[in-house]
């Protein structure tokens, strides 16, 4: 089918419903930023491929939103299909749902799967639907039907994390869990979000392209667990653990009878924002608890051991990258390397350092004008000619059984121009901005956001997404609960900084259809000291890989700025020395040399 047939077979059934339009969001029923295949419903019906994005059909137009990380990516995709692009001016903001609201007549019904939307997202859709007397129905699952050949939910294994690897036990993060529940006075926790599954249990796996985790519910009660999962996936050693520690299996599907059923008085606690909505319908009247999620800021904070994990993956990452930087010093001039050529090297040569699971998003290797595609991905037989003349943005990260990496340089192939050097520079001096504050307790990314855009500013530049997300433990490359970003709507923003927090550092710059420009390093939280006014936090960079000095225009620089830039390059060989071979580390000592 095209996805103009697609798109028909769905009206039609929205006819037979009554229905005068449908929502087809990116999630899946754990409301996860990557899903698996089986749940790539708005992917399949439009065949735009970015993460990001809702699909929004009507009688006579179908729309897909989506904010300026993809705009390039979405004009590709939906070329020549009856889906329109329709581009966000505010990331976040619901302007697809005003657009409905403006466009419906009164009584008109708006159909969504409720197990693809978050209780707090229907209430959102109501807040604005209802005064227009617009009706929602949440029962509706319209893909299903005329998904020929649907992918089937993952049954790959799942497995236990090294005890050596993990920052605390079971039993312990099991006992934290239950004194936060006993503290709101909830029975049990309801976690449908996979990577906080993961966190808890100690276990990974592979259900999600390049985020190791296990489609499953978990249900925690002050004295047993259930986890609703494939028994097939569970291996009998894990399953006899699980035992010992009061956690019960259950079928996947089995989640639905038990909140169906739960007993008199019995409170769950859960967070509506990731709360599905068809789960929420299910739990008893007056049996749920809303409330923050407590393993997201558990999470969120890594600990010692954790972090001394984290250092060396940043340590294999950096070999790895150094290794690829000194490949394509070689390899470019020769002619006939693609930008796919570049991904595939890049993953051997992380593979190579071992301990390593796999990719922790699909590389970005964009380069000349695919670079000012946000969210580029290179594809085999459809990627660029790499030529000995231009910019080269390479945007990758590593999941290590000990750490998840998240990396971007841009280099330059040949000697850049002026403006292009001036751009560089001035997101440079934004990221140093960000990699050298002191700041007090209780500072959001939303106050520092801007920090990172005034040099840019200054020159009348700008660039459309957030400026840092978390960081898993070998989990997620996007992690909340904190976030460096300039959008009042996101709540990663409004979150407080605390130490352990492991947070990405990435201003950029995108001249369209010419080049992108982004430097990205990983930063993670420490304490500086205590002072008359209060505690007082500053970043700790911990990725480690050159910044290409070619592209930097020194008389932008300010001393400080400088210092940093030359303390950062003497980490890097300090670093990552030890890992490389003789001629190695003489090219990076080149490579790090002092501006």
């Amino acid at each position: 089918m095209t996805t103009n047939q697609k798109i028909q077979a769905l009206r039609q059934a929205m006819q037979r419903e009554g229905i005068a339009a449908y929502f087809v969001p990116s999630s899946d029923p754990h409301q996860s930023e990557y899903v698996a295949d089986h749940w790539k419903c708005r992917e399949w019906l439009s065949g735009f491929t970015g993460s990001a994005g809702v699909l929004v059909v009507t009688e006579d137009h179908a729309g897909l939103w989506t904010d300026s990380r993809y705009f390039l990516q979405a004009e590709k995709d939906l070329a020549g299909t009856c889906v329109t692009l329709q581009k966000q001016v505010v990331p976040h903001a619901p302007e697809h749902v005003n657009w409905l609201a403006d466009s419906l007549p009164p009584g008109s019904i708006v159909g969504i799967d409720g197990r693809l939307f978050s209780l707090a997202q229907v209430r959102h859709l109501a807040k604005h639907f209802y005064p227009k007397n617009i009706e929602i129905r949440t029962d509706l699952d319209l893909i299903a039907p005329i998904w020929i050949n649907r992918p089937a939910l993952p049954g790959d294994p799942v497995f236990e994390l090294p005890p050596d690897y993990t920052g605390h036990s079971l039993a312990e993060k099991l006992a934290r869990i239950r004194a936060a529940l006993g503290a709101q006075n909830a029975d049990a926790l309801l976690l449908t979000t996979l990577d906080d599954i993961a966190w808890t249990l100690n276990i990974r796996a592979a259900d999600v392209e390049c985020n190791p985790v296990c489609i499953s519910y978990l249900l925690i009660e002050q004295e047993a667990a259930h986890w609703f999962v494939s028994a097939e996936k569970v291996p009998l050693e894990l399953q006899e653990k699980c035992w010992l520690h009061g956690i019960v299996l259950h079928p996947y599907e089995a989640i639905e009878d038990r909140l169906h059923t739960l007993p008199p008085d019995y409170k769950v606690l859960s967070d509506t924002a990731t709360l599905n909505a068809r789960l929420y319908q299910l739990i008893p009247e007056g049996q749920i608890l809303h409330g923050d999620n407590p393993v997201a800021a558990m999470k969120g904070i890594k600990s010692e051991r954790e972090i001394a994990q984290i250092r060396r993956a940043m340590r294999k990452d950096g070999a790895a990258l150094v290794r690829l930087l000194r490949w394509l010093e070689t390899e470019v001039p020769k002619g006939g390397l693609t930008e796919y050529d570049v991904a595939v090297k890049m993953a051997e040569l992380r593979a190579e350092q071992g301990e390593y699971f796999g990719e922790s998003f699909a590389a970005i290797i964009g380069y000349n004008a695919n670079g000012a595609i946000v969210h580029y991905r290179p594809m085999p037989g459809e990627s660029a000619a790499i030529r000995p003349q231009g910019i080269l943005l390479m945007d990758s990260g590593g999941q290590y059984l000990h750490g998840t990496t998240d990396i971007t340089r841009t280099i330059a192939l040949s000697p850049p121009t002026g403006e292009q050097k001036r751009a560089y520079t001035a997101v440079l001096k934004g990221h140093i901005a960000l990699a050298a504050l002191r700041f007090p307790e209780g500072t959001k990314g939303i106050q520092i956001d801007a920090l990172a855009r005034v040099p840019l500013w200054q020159l009348g530049l700008n660039y459309g997404h957030g400026t840092g997300h978390g960081v898993g433990y070998f989990l997620s490359v996007h992690e909340g609960p904190q976030g460096i970003t300039p959008s009042p709507g996101n709540s990663k923003g409004h979150t407080p900084f605390e130490p352990g927090m492991l947070t990405s550092n990435e201003p950029g710059y995108y001249e369209t259809g010419q080049y992108g420009i982004r430097i990205e390093n990983l930063i993670l939280c420490v304490e500086a000291e205590q002072t008359a006014s209060g505690r007082f936090f500053q970043f700790e960079t911990l990725s480690l890989c050159p910044i290409d000095t070619q592209l930097i225009d020194i008389s932008m620089l300010h001393p400080e700025e400088r210092q940093w830039l030359n303390e950062y390059h003497a980490g890097v060989l300090r670093e990552l020395s030890p890992l490389l071979h003789a001629e190695e580390v003489a090219w990076l000592e080149q490579q790090c040399r002092a501006v």
